[in-house]
């Protein structure tokens, strides 16, 4: 019987971080990413700053402190920092409340709060807590943000708030109409144009060809343009002079919405592997930006940049660069924009913070109350009331779910009694599970039907204990899962336990028969088991996967061993894992003239295609073939094995006993365990092999080009199997570090 908790929702990397194509240029690729994403900052920057109430520098400030201390701190590709749609609500209030000076100390002050965030590690709890809430509360932003639009839209001054919305909607500017109607359409249109000619033109970016668009259509009419002041240097920031719990909640909402807004990606996509080092970065950013008048910083993706060009972070470095001079240069140009443009721009960001793609998940994971709460209270009372309902609606929501469970009793013509269980097996249904079963006579055939897809350890204790005792009255028990087939028969005795569901029991398999050999038919049965129990959970996961393709972020090398299995130690599923095993998780060096291309063909897919962003070399205990190497270390004149494909093969291994010999001969370069002593010659050949099987994959040289350029990480690493215990190379010290439970600063 096991206890059976849904799998975790499988994300992966956007789908155009795998367009990059390897026979480019880096150097060029990065350019041209670098200057669309600028391109495409600047009408936008503008437009928020617009938004905000700010100066229109103050987005172009914030767009260029994201790209450089944004991207030299943070990790997370194509999510170039800039200037925050979803703070512009936040910024307006604190500019009309407080002015723009105190606005600039708010905001530098959010940034510590973010910096100070990161440096405690809250960063990797905030994308677990609640994403659904970070959604929800995104999205109300985004309605807030696009009604406040409507009136600049319709041609009223880009000051004008939602309250002249109902009268300028009687009498619009038909030219600032026009314009904004040309932007949008643009964005809507850009990302589809088909056949060549669409790709050619998809150069430029979207919002750059919507403004220009915008501002040719409007050119000679009497429409509100784009105040673009001669450069000044920026005050310095004043603190705001409001009571002190007015001015704690300003930093609180600007640090809660500028961390939602980095650490949750967009549909669809992995979540950043390092969200701590995203909240200094882009907190850093952010106090930069704020200490030279600039808006506050956070991550996103700019409508259009991301079709047009990959961005990885010499890119966004660069695009950091690029800003303030493309305004500069292009400043005579700027003055002719129309407002109503720039904040169509803002209005279409705001309308894709509010349509969450994912919400058809979101209904299936019945987490739409949530969603709809978080945004409705959000878009009506403000950033930190609506996040505080949505937090108490999505805590009442579980407890009802895990309480909430419905058990009912029948029986069945054939005098069998049906124990039917609808909802989630806990601790707090535990009364309602033994009263129900209670009922049961001894003696009599008994179904469990279990609905939900979990069950913990109180309420398996008291499944199990009365099953025993019902059993042991002569009666019979079946339990029986969701999707209809039989989670275990307790009669049979096996050691199953709900911690242990991964293991190839024997009672998953059918009986052989008579003179068929011993688990001849075991890997059907696992099969059979996989396609009741398993199949139902992954089955529209891998239909995504299968539709999308493979976007795995690591790949595995490790030793073909059948006890090391790399789902279990990695924690990892479909998807994630790009995997290479042969016997002894050997790497033939390139050029070597036994080598075997099939590895270093994976390698190079791996490397070039799939674009992984580490490599990791795995060794472990009890290795078979570091055992073979050990016994091959003949002395010299002793007669030459007969080289059968298997001693072919472990000559690529042979580098890594002469390394070993060699450690042993000079008495230093020695790879040792950081707990313990190693434990003989065999474990220490498996380090050593580790060590030297990183060095032949730098001597590959798209695997050397990509660790140069930083966007490539090699690790080792090696797994002890009597122990389960997992151990970390450091490269400096060639010292293997054991892996605790929640530390991951080795990582």
């Amino acid at each position: 019987m096991h206890a059976q908790p849904i799998p975790p929702p499988l994300t992966d990397r956007p789908a155009t971080e795998r367009q990059e194509r390897p026979h480019r240029p880096t150097t060029g690729r990065d350019l041209t990413a670098s200057v669309t994403l600028a391109l495409t900052a600047v009408p936008l920057s503008l437009g928020i700053a617009l938004a905000a109430g700010a100066p229109p520098r103050a987005g172009l400030v914030a767009a260029a402190a994201g790209g450089l201390i944004g991207g030299c701190l943070g990790r997370a590709r194509l999510r170039a920092g800039g200037a925050a749609v979803g703070l512009v609500a936040v910024t307006a209030e604190l500019v009309q409340r407080f002015g723009w000076r105190a606005a600039c100390a708010v905001t530098v002050l959010a940034g510590l709060a973010q910096v100070a965030l990161g440096a405690a590690r809250v960063g990797r709890v905030m994308p677990a807590a609640g994403p659904v809430v970070a959604r929800g509360v995104l999205a109300g932003i985004g309605v807030t943000v696009a009604l406040g639009r409507l009136p600049a839209v319709l041609g009223a001054p880009a000051s004008a708030g939602l309250g002249s919305f109902l009268p300028e909607l009687t009498r619009p500017r038909l030219p600032a109409l026009a314009a904004a109607a040309c932007v949008l359409a643009v964005l809507a249109v850009w990302p589809r144009l088909p056949g060549r000619a669409g790709r050619a033109a998809r150069v430029v970016p979207a919002p750059l060809a919507a403004v220009a668009l915008a501002t040719a259509v409007s050119a000679g009419a009497e429409v509100p343009r784009l105040p673009f002041p001669a450069w000044e240097v920026a005050p310095f920031p004043l603190l705001p002079s409001g009571p002190f719990l007015a001015v704690c909640a300003a930093v609180l909402t600007m640090t809660l919405v500028a961390g939602m807004e980095a650490l949750t990606p967009p549909a669809g996509a992995r979540p950043t592997g390092e969200p701590d080092r995203e909240l200094i970065g882009h907190g850093a950013a952010t106090v930069v930006s704020g200490l030279l008048g600039g808006l506050p910083v956070t991550a996103g993706r700019t409508p259009g940049a991301a079709d047009a060009a990959p961005a990885g972070r010499k890119s966004v470095i660069l695009y950091g660069m690029w800003v303030l001079p493309c305004a500069a240069l292009c400043s005579w140009a700027l003055e002719f924009v129309p407002v109503a443009a720039l904040a169509a721009l803002v209005l279409a960001a705001g309308v894709r913070m509010a349509v969450p793609r994912e919400r058809e998940r979101m209904r299936g994971r019945r987490e739409r109350p949530v969603l709809l709460t978080a945004l409705g209270s959000v878009a009506l009372f403000g950033v930190l009331p609506g996040t505080a309902a949505a937090i108490v609606v999505a805590a009442l929501l579980s407890v009802r779910r895990l309480g909430g469970t419905r058990i009912t009793v029948s029986t069945t013509r054939e005098g069998h009694h049906r124990v039917v269980v609808h909802g989630q097996l806990t601790f707090l249904s535990v009364p309602r599970l033994r009263r129900a079963l209670a009922g049961v006579p001894h003696g009599t055939r008994a179904v469990v039907e279990l609905g939900g897809s979990f069950m913990d350890h109180t309420a398996y204790d008291a499944l199990r204990t009365w099953s025993d005792a019902h059993r042991a009255h002569g009666g019979r028990v079946t339990v029986d899962g969701r999707s209809g087939g039989p989670v275990a028969e307790p009669a049979d005795g096996h050691p199953c336990r709900p911690w242990t569901p991964w293991r190839n029991h024997h009672c998953v398999g059918p009986r052989a028969a008579t003179g068929e050999a011993p688990g001849g038919r075991q890997l059907l049965g696992g099969v059979s088991a996989f396609q009741r129990d398993t199949a139902p959970l992954v089955r529209e996961e891998l239909a995504r996967l299968a539709r999308e393709g493979q976007r795995p972020g690591q790949l595995f090398l490790t030793c073909a061993d059948s006890r090391l299995v790399t789902s279990m130690i990695t924690s990892s599923g479909p998807g994630d894992l790009f995997t290479v095993r042969n016997v002894g998780n050997l790497m033939p060096p390139p050029g070597d003239d036994a080598a075997c291309d099939s590895v270093a063909a994976a390698v190079e897919y791996a490397v070039e295609v799939l674009k992984v962003s580490t490599i990791t070399v795995c060794g472990h205990s009890g290795c078979g073939a570091m055992q073979a190497l050990l016994e091959t270390a003949a002395p010299a004149g002793t007669p030459a094995a007969p080289q059968t494909p298997l001693a072919r093969w472990l000559r690529h291994g042979r580098p890594s006993l002469a390394r070993m010999q060699r450690i042993g001969r000079l008495g230093r370069g020695e790879v040792a365990l950081a707990e313990r002593p190693v434990a003989d010659d065999i474990e220490r050949l498996a380090l050593v092999n580790v060590v030297q099987q990183l060095d032949h994959l730098m001597a590959h040289s798209c695997v050397a080009r990509r660790v140069a350029e930083g966007t490539l990480h090699l690790q080792g690493m090696y797994f002890h199997v009597a122990e389960a215990q997992a151990y970390l190379l450091d490269q400096r010290s060639r010292t293997f570090t054991a892996v605790r439970p929640g530390v991951l600063d080795a990582v």
